[in-house]
């Protein structure tokens, strides 16, 4: 590495020497508080982050300390991310020197300075620095060339195969590992041509690819990665015989895909004083990005890691390298690895072993059932907190035996049906047709009645009322909780408003707050242009185009204004839990109310409400990587935008040739697996709350539906004072997770979350607690480099034997699916009755 890069790298902070005045004992005390252990040839002496945190201890006086103390433990009273070891730790503390004892002054101003000068959480530390370059090149040509066209690159990808089952994409893993020898030939081949504005020197290639270029084009192509909602679900659907079947025009496909995609922006915008700047929203699903970014960019100090003396960057590369060529074996060769329903190969034909432990027809009730990666990661194994992990387990293990319940039971007749899959069914068990029942696109009554109503699974069935529970119990219950901090945040909202040159960090005084502040900020009302940008796009949309959407302006509004209602509080939990609770539903419910026997608004209006969401939810966590990686707000706002717009313009372009050049797309039988499973559930959603409607639903067949909304509304206050009586007791205890993680069933089932679990424990508990430094180094860029060689392996699989293709067919690639699981023989508990069909008589629909 080049002097430019040591200068380019290296923190802009002075560490002065009275560090050396603290003896070898105190600095192995440090050392073991980060987790780690000295060693004779002093490995470990150069670690930029521990000297910083030496120099804070050295300067820092008791007072202070104490002070600091008392303010994190009122802080972060309740906050299940904080150590618990710790905050006992800091107790013991503030209460004196007479009740800790031994080495009271060190451990008192160590605790202080890592809460103040760093952050109380390990994983943030693990990935993240307590000092800042505001010298660090950022946002340069080669950024945005770059970013712009691995942003096509990706979502061309992507689109291309959302419709594929099962999917590929290139995710942010993979992306940063393009980015980074694309930046680095870049910074050798550009010539040094450039000009100078405003005191500041602007060049085609100012020096070498630096750390918070990196971070940039990958925050740029990430929030654009993957197809858009609307050409993922809207067009197709709205488009397809097989679905509505319905022309639409290309300016409704450009008007819907931009004013729903920045919908989502804006909000990120607004919400960043509740769950980007607050120390307690840690995003812990973005850690892995910012691991992988710092092994391949930033440089390290030889240092003995419980007896590991690799560095990160290596680390990574041998995982990956483990991970491209091992996923060749349970993807291609050897495939029952993957699906590894051992327990139905007992006995294949046994209708009840499959539906039990069977990981495709069956609920996957079976300790061991992938040796996948790609399974087993699926929710974020090493990531998401393990409290966490465990909350969304127990409630999916509830919901399984809640779905067996109702399929012995023959509840609403669904043992008629397959028993989780995603698919509504007609009274002769088929898929469900819905131009059976529409006149001109509109509900027929006549038609209804001498058709069929839909039916649920019993696992869809629990996952939508798992829906109708966790909605009113999420809002009321998260905001009991975060009352304090979520009012502070509007007031300071409104002052920021108010005051314009008010800094938005003023009101937060933790490390990386304070480092951001140094950059200038994006004001409030560019987040709310940006809003009133995407209305007008959306107004222009439903007025120009009346027949594509059948929706007026103002059930666009109410879907916006009752979505945003629930965005605050789901956020909150999905930045400390890293679980996500989508409110598509939602905007399906509300669509239904609004427009009942309308299919089209109701495609329309969810796609609003699920896109706000979830674009915010990216959005704002890519906003907290930059907030980690201190990328000015400018830089990311205007990255961010860019990025958007090409996003949009290359997934129409792409679902534009799909359409015309794919045959049969969306057929059960695809020769090139490009089935759309995810369209079944849009299409089911817009059938049963769009042309049935909520009102003939809850009223219907489905009545218990209704109720699970009083449910919600009743557990609410019942955990938040218990929880208040009882804090210790039901300290990792939270409710929106548990009924949320029931939700998690049709078409997924226990195989993708039992061995998820498994690596949750080992590695967010059994190694996060024994060996803390191990952990801090290794844990996230494991994760990063399983989950690329995975992606990347599985791209080169697809083009090299599946596309055109050249299986391998002997007993392991078909034992899976060679019994009732795999789908051979019995799908259904039971036949049909003699007269044909099931369910209500015909003429007696509700």
């Amino acid at each position: 590495m080049s002097d430019h890069d040591e200068k380019i790298d290296s923190p802009k902070v002075k560490v002065v020497e009275a560090t050396t005045e603290l003896t070898s004992e105190f600095r192995d005390r440090v050392l073991e508080r980060f987790g780690e252990k000295a060693v004779n040839d002093h490995l470990n002496a150069g670690r930029a982050d521990i000297d910083y945190v030496l120099e804070k201890i050295n300067l820092i006086s008791p007072e202070e300390a104490l002070n600091m103390l008392k303010e994190a433990i009122e802080f972060h009273d309740g906050d299940v991310n904080f150590p618990e070891e710790t905050m006992s730790k800091i107790k013991l503390l503030v209460q004196g020197e007479e009740t800790y004892g031994e080495d009271f002054e060190f451990d008192l101003k160590t605790e202080a300075c890592l809460i103040g000068y760093f952050s109380p959480y390990p994983e943030v530390r693990s990935v993240t620095e307590p000092f800042d370059d505001p010298t660090a090149y950022v946002e340069t040509f080669r950024v945005y060339f770059l970013a712009i066209i691995w942003t096509m690159i990706g979502t061309g990808v992507s689109q291309f195969f959302a419709f594929r089952m099962p999917s590929i994409y290139i995710n942010s893993a993979v992306i940063q590992l393009f980015l980074y020898p694309c930046g680095r030939f870049m910074q050798y081949v550009l010539p040094d041509w450039g000009f100078t504005f405003r005191g500041t020197r602007h060049s085609l290639n100012p020096g070498p690819w630096t750390y918070k270029e990196q971070m940039l084009a990958t925050l740029m192509v990430n929030v654009a990665n993957g197809a858009t909602y609307v050409t993922r679900n809207n067009i197709m659907t709205q488009k397809l015989p097989i679905y509505y079947n319905t022309p639409i025009a290309l300016g409704y496909e450009f008007l819907m895909n931009f004013s729903s995609q920045l919908f989502g922006f804006g909000f990120a915008g607004m919400l960043r004083r509740w769950v980007i700047y607050p120390v307690k929203a840690i995003w812990p699903t973005v850690l892995p990005t910012l691991a992988l970014n710092r092994a391949l960019l930033k440089t390290e100090k030889k240092e003995n890691i419980n007896g590991w003396t690799i560095s990160r960057y290596k680390f990574f590369l041998s995982i990956f390298v483990f991970s491209f060529v091992y996923f060749w074996i349970p993807d291609y060769l050897f495939q029952a690895l993957s699906t590894f329903n051992w327990m139905t190969w007992i006995s294949p034909k046994n209708f009840t072993l499959a539906i039990v432990t069977g990981s495709s027809l069956g609920l996957g009730f079976n300790p061991w059932t992938t040796f996948d990666w790609n399974v087993a990661n699926f929710n974020n194994a090493l990531s998401v907190p393990f409290y966490s992990a465990v909350n969304q387990f127990t409630g999916m293990f509830i919901g399984g035996f809640i779905i067996l319940a109702l399929y012995y039971t023959n509840y609403k007749w669904c043992a008629y049906v397959p028993i989780n899959t995603n698919d509504l069914r007609d009274h002769f068990n088929k898929s469900y047709n819905v131009t059976k029942i529409l006149t001109n696109g509109l509900f027929d009554e006549k038609k209804y009645q001498a058709y069929s109503p839909p039916y649920y699974s019993a696992g869809f069935m629990v996952t939508y009322g798992t829906y109708f529970v966790v909605y009113p119990l999420a809002l009321v219950y998260i905001t009991a909780n975060e009352w304090k901090s979520i009012s502070s945040a509007f007031r300071d909202f409104y002052r920021g408003l108010r005051y314009r040159k008010r800094s938005n960090y003023s009101s937060f005084n933790d490390p990386h707050s304070k480092m951001m502040a140094a950059y200038k900020e994006v004001p409030d009302w560019y987040y709310l242009g940006i809003l009133v940008l995407s209305f007008v796009f959306g107004v222009i949309c439903v007025q120009v185009y009346p027949q594509d959407t059948q929706t007026p302006v103002w059930g666009i509004i109410v879907v916006i204004a009752v979505c945003v209602a629930f965005l605050l509080p789901i956020t909150i939990v999905q930045s400390a839990t890293g679980f996500s609770l989508s409110i598509s539903v939602m905007a399906e419910i509300i669509a239904g109310f609004l427009y009942p026997g309308n299919g089209m608004a109701n495609l329309i209006l969810k796609c609003y409400g699920a896109q706000t969401e979830h674009q915010a939810e990216s959005y704002i966590s890519d906003q907290k990587m930059a907030h980690y990686a201190k990328i000015p707000p400018m830089a990311i706002f205007r990255g961010q935008l860019v990025s958007t717009v090409f996003q949009a313009i290359v997934s129409v372009g792409v679902v534009q040739w799909q359409m015309y050049n794919i045959q049969n797309l969306c057929a059960p039988n695809q020769p090139d697996k490009f089935t759309c499973p995810g369209l079944k559930t849009i299409y089911s959603a817009s059938i049963m709350w769009g042309v049935i409607g909520p009102r003939r639903t809850f009223s219907g067949v489905y009545q218990v539906f209704a109720w699970c909304w009083l449910v919600g509304f009743i557990l609410a206050p019942t955990f938040w004072i218990i929880k208040k009586y009882y804090p210790r007791a039901f300290r990792y205890v939270n409710p929106v997770l548990i009924i949320g993680g029931m939700g998690f069933w049709a078409p997924y089932n226990l195989s993708y979350y039992i061995p998820n679990l498994y690596l949750s424990f080992a590695f967010m508990f059994v190694i996060r607690r024994r060996f803390l430094a191990w952990w801090e180094k290794y844990n996230y860029v494991f994760s990063a480099a399983m989950s690329a060689g995975v992606a990347f392996s599985a791209i080169i699989i697809f083009f090299a034997v599946e596309y055109y293709p050249k299986t391998i067919k002997w007993w392991g690639n078909t034992v899976s699916f060679a019994g009732i699981d795999g789908g051979v023989g019995q799908q259904t508990r039971l036949p049909l009755p003699e007269q044909g069909y099931f369910g209500l008589e015909p003429g007696t629909y509700p």
